[in-house]
């Protein structure tokens, strides 16, 4: 099991960042749309549409909303969307795998390819650096769930592969493929979760002095505030006292 873990860092600090961004909620209702599109309208019987109706609930989501997300998907409208990724790399020698839910191709890789291009990085081509990470599942816990003990005897027994803990609270770690069965376990033993989803963890970090992580921030606040782009990872780490500057 790890110790300490910069994820939180490398997730550009999303939950100040999501709060911030007007379009949130219409990113969280594209995937719950789209996810039920893909299987059953019914999250009971929907694993992908039921972690994006809890990561909705997590972030405040009116009922009311998540249901007209759910709906949509059986209104038969033209609206479709597809899955893409796009890959590239930012300042410092940093990697970044971007995430988009999108009914144009060619509208959404013009403005990822122009915000790397005006942020200092460069769009690469499909594979370039997912090597460098790993596809996993990822369930986030507050500290209000318990104390490392206790959390991971929890994940252990969930069949969980790695925790990290911290004053902040839990991050835990699965196979992609265990994601559901270990989160509705883990919800049994602690309670629901404050986010589940499918994450790309790097391998290895790059550390970022001030002005290159700067650069990155701007690059990565250009990526989501498209409507288009759902989640941004990237294998940069930041010293606490550069992203305290950068906060100031």
């Amino acid at each position: 099991m790890a110790g300490h873990s910069k994820f939180k860092n490398i997730m550009h600090r999303k939950g100040a960042q999501d709060k911030k961004r007007s379009n949130l909620f219409s990113k969280l209702s594209r995937e719950i749309t789209v996810a039920a599109k893909m299987g059953m309208p019914d999250p009971d019987m929907n694993p992908r549409l039921r972690l994006a109706v809890n990561n909705a609930k997590a972030q405040s989501m009116p009922k009311d909303n998540i249901q007209r997300a759910i709906d949509k998907a059986s209104a038969g409208d033209d609206e479709s969307y597809e899955e893409v990724r796009y890959e590239g790399y930012g300042p410092g020698g940093s990697a970044i795998i971007v995430e988009a839910l999108t009914d144009n191709r060619n509208r959404t890789a013009t403005a990822v390819r122009t915000a790397f291009s005006k942020n200092g990085g460069n769009l690469g081509t499909e594979g370039s650096v997912a090597h460098g990470f790993e596809r996993l599942g990822y369930i986030e816990y507050g500290a209000e769930a318990g104390d490392e003990e206790a959390v991971l005897e929890a994940a252990l027994e969930a069949g969980a592969e790695d925790i990290s803990s911290s004053e902040d609270g839990h991050e835990i770690w699965t196979a992609a493929e265990d994601l559901h069965g270990v989160s509705s376990a883990l919800e049994q033993a602690l309670g629901e979760a404050k986010e589940v989803k499918l994450a790309w963890k790097p391998n290895l970090t790059v550390e970022m002095d001030e002005k290159g992580a700067g650069t990155l921030m701007k690059l990565i606040d250009a990526l989501e505030d498209d409507d288009d782009v759902q989640t941004v990872w990237g294998n940069y780490e930041i010293p606490d006292d550069v992203m305290e500057k950068l906060d100031a």
